[in-house]
């Protein structure tokens, strides 16, 4: 039990370093924000944020890479949501890591779009816009 509490500790934790936000609030930024899928590549090949770019899944060195990659050359302020979408929140293996990434590297306006349960309940069921193309996989 004690273990358990700790756990959902430092969830909280995690998502206080986190800028987040809300889906109502992250579709009214999709035409000056750079919106980076940081999720598992079936996910973006079946669909996702029109415009969005796929740099691999946060939760491995070589999605990591592909981020970096991502964002060579952009101006440090640049608006940045990243999303994943794969599962709740609260247990997304890619998010914080690619944040923490981000942040690393200087950049100043990143934001975690939260999805409480996952990309098809918080976006596509709430009729968000999205793009069913694969781009660029």
């Amino acid at each position: 039990m004690r273990q358990v509490m700790l756990l959902a500790f430092a969830t909280v934790l995690c998502a206080a370093d986190l800028d987040l936000i809300q889906p109502d609030q992250a579709v009214k930024e999709l035409p000056v924000a750079l919106f980076i899928h940081v999720g598992f590549p079936v996910l973006y090949r079946s669909v996702h944020i029109p415009n969005s770019v796929y740099a691999g899944p946060g939760s491995t060195a070589e999605g990591l890479a592909d981020l970096r990659k991502a964002v060579a050359g952009l101006p440090k302020s640049r608006e940045i949501v990243l999303y994943c979408g794969c599962c709740p929140f609260d247990k997304c293996p890619n998010i914080r890591p690619a944040f923490a990434a981000l942040r690393e590297m200087g950049f100043t306006h990143v934001k975690a779009m939260m999805l409480p349960t996952n990309l098809k309940t918080d976006w596509i069921d709430k009729a968000y816009p999205t793009d069913k193309r694969a781009s660029g996989q």
